[in-house]
């Protein structure tokens, strides 16, 4: 198999031996799919992340994606999650396979990404993904088995303690201010409902089932305004170096709030605590583009104090 140097090495830094194992393991895991859902397996999608996700061909001529990860509890989260949906807002599971680390998904066609469109109509673009969410936002169980928000947020608590109580190089004032705004927002949370948790302009594209559908759920439990974060710091990492950034984001903010609903200053704190927590998970994943995030993070603290 042909892997890039870049795909090897995120798998690698990320998950460490467990990943070393897992590329090693990876061709005989895509023969297993092959003969287990009778699949022709094609070349890979371009720029592979965390995940080795190909187009393959059925035996009766259906075309699907298959894509195979380290198995670990956020790929079974993305399972439950993509169930739960069962195609409402999102691309449609058709199997799955936890253990092995392995999801059979519904091919999107064309399949072009939201980051598309919103390098020429930003506004519709935000539009689009309220949409999205719209779909995917619904109501749980008390015995779901999804992720709580405040599990993630456990990641701030990890830079403390990296830093001995410190931030060592991330900017002090901008933890204190993620630090406030989370505790803040915790606290006042409104229903809960299914999130997808990553909901970006990469992860939702085109399709012919529906005009757009979400891919890569995480499977995340919280308030409806949380899900905006990861839209307001995308497309990344070009976003930071974009003219009038501020006036930008404060368009979005007013974009979300009105068609969501949503408070103008939770949205924006939601959006600030969760670039500062991805800045930290980009940091202990050995990422070297973890800085890209703060310049964002400090824009959005201009509009909201």
């Amino acid at each position: 198999m042909a892997l890039s140097s870049n795909f090897l090495r995120t798998i690698r830094e990320t998950f460490g031996e467990a990943g070393s194992i897992w590329l090693e393991q990876l061709p005989d895991i895509i023969s297993q799919c092959e003969r287990r859902w009778s699949l022709e397996v094609e070349l890979p999608f371009e720029e592979l992340s965390y995940h080795y996700v190909v187009p393959a061909r059925r035996s009766d001529g259906k075309e699907l994606v298959l894509k195979v990860g380290v198995p670990r509890d956020e790929l079974t989260s993305e399972v439950d999650a993509l169930r739960y949906y069962d195609g409402r807002g999102s691309v449609r599971l058709l199997d799955a396979d936890p253990d092995l680390g392995v999801l059979l998904l519904e091919r999107l066609v064309p399949g072009s990404m939201l980051a598309k469109l919103c390098s020429e109509d930003d506004d519709q673009a935000t539009l689009i993904a309220a949409g999205v969410m719209r779909q995917l936002w619904r109501p749980v169980a008390e015995d779901h088995p999804f992720i709580k928000i405040e599990e993630w947020f456990e990641g701030l608590n990890r830079l403390r303690q990296e830093f001995n109580g410190g931030t060592g190089p991330f900017p002090a004032d901008l933890v204190q201010t993620a630090e406030t705004l989370y505790a803040e927002l915790i606290r006042s949370a409104g229903e809960t409902v299914l999130l997808h948790g990553d909901l970006h302009h990469f992860n939702i594209l085109t399709a012919t089932r529906q005009p757009w559908l979400a891919i890569d759920p995480k499977g995340v439990v919280g308030e409806a305004a949380y899900d905006v974060g990861a839209l307001l710091r995308n497309p990344g990492p070009d976003i930071q170096r974009w003219a009038n950034l501020g006036r930008i984001l404060q368009r979005r903010v007013d974009v979300l709030a009105e068609a969501l609903d949503l408070e103008h200053r939770r949205t924006l704190g939601w959006g600030i605590a969760q670039t500062v927590l991805s800045a930290w998970w980009s940091y202990e994943d050995n990422d070297e583009n973890w800085r890209d995030l703060l310049p964002i993070a400090e824009t959005m603290t201009t509009l909201i104090f």
